[in-house]
């Protein structure tokens, strides 16, 4: 592995785990990542998108910040997400994490400002000046009505060396293809799209930022493990095996599936906060049947 790239693998997007009366569950989370560590996984990644990281405040992300990079206790890179579309928030954000331990930070593409190609490298660029660690770009548009550019991407990757790999849930083969053309060397690129995870990898990807993984850690780390060692035939099967569970975490907004099935499993309580709000009637079962035989606990 270069020594730019923070891993290689598999990243495990954490849920953030809530208690019945509304309050972070330090234990759940500890007992959450303890069961990611054990199976092998390559990374955390929490307060992203599946760690709802708009619905909690200030003073429960410092200390949700500070159990993960305790509990992961330098076993795995600990990369914490502190975009936001504020450049302001983000940076303050970025500085706490970094002060809390964090091995690397998440800087999404801004959401509802919707900033111009330039906006979003100045952006970047400021966050990287105040804030002293590596930063992996996470590109999601479906969540924030942006779309930064493979040629954005390759800008801030030649501009900004601190800026260490993307996450990239563009949907795009076509635009992540161009990534991977024309990266500098020890660029990170990561699927942001586990059904994606597969196909990105063995076109020159290094892993995936996962979802799924939350509920079946060690099947996913074996499934990318397999494709960067050019073993395709164990890395498809287990794609295939794990297919139906990727598409089921999108039955409804993520991460009110994923949250579900580790209640289920009782991993987490499953509380989710407003506007999200638990898993319809309706996809309930459908979703549950699915994961019930593949959970990790």
């Amino acid at each position: 592995m270069n020594a730019r790239m923070l891993f290689r693998g598999t990243g495990t997007a954490l849920v953030t785990p809530f208690t019945p009366d509304d309050k972070v569950d330090e234990k759940a989370l500890r007992r959450l990542i303890d069961i990611q560590i054990g199976a092998g996984i390559d990374a955390l990644i929490v307060l992203g998108t599946t760690g709802e990281n708009p619905n909690v405040s200030d003073d429960e992300r410092r200390h949700i910040v500070d159990v993960a990079v305790e509990q992961a206790a330098g076993r795995v890179p600990v990369v914490i997400g502190t975009g936001n579309n504020s450049t302001r928030a983000s940076i303050e954000y970025s500085r706490q994490a970094v002060a809390a331990g964090a091995d690397a930070l998440l800087v999404v593409g801004p959401y509802y400002n919707k900033p111009m190609q330039s906006g979003f490298y100045r952006h970047v660029a400021e966050i990287a000046s105040a804030a002293d660690a590596p930063i992996i770009l996470y590109n999601v548009p479906g969540r924030t009505s942006f779309n930064f550019t493979a040629e954005t991407t390759l800008r801030i990757a030649a501009d900004i060396p601190q800026v260490v790999g993307v996450k990239e849930a563009s949907a795009s083969i076509a635009q992540i293809s161009d990534v991977l053309a024309g990266r500098p060397d020890g660029f990170a690129v990561y699927s942001g799209d586990d059904e994606f995870a597969l196909p990105v990898t063995l076109l020159g990807g290094d892993g995936v930022v996962s979802v799924v993984s939350n509920a079946m850690p060690g099947r996913f780390t074996r499934m990318i493990a397999h494709a960067l060692d050019g073993n395709l035939a164990d890395a498809r099967r287990l794609h295939f095996e794990m297919l139906e569970a990727m598409r089921a975490c999108f039955r409804e907004t993520n991460p009110i599936p994923i949250k579900a099935a580790l209640a289920d499993a009782g991993i987490i309580s499953g509380g989710l906060r407003l506007p999200l709000e638990e898993i319809s009637d309706a996809n309930r079962e459908r979703v549950l049947e699915v994961f019930r035989p593949l959970v990790e606990k």
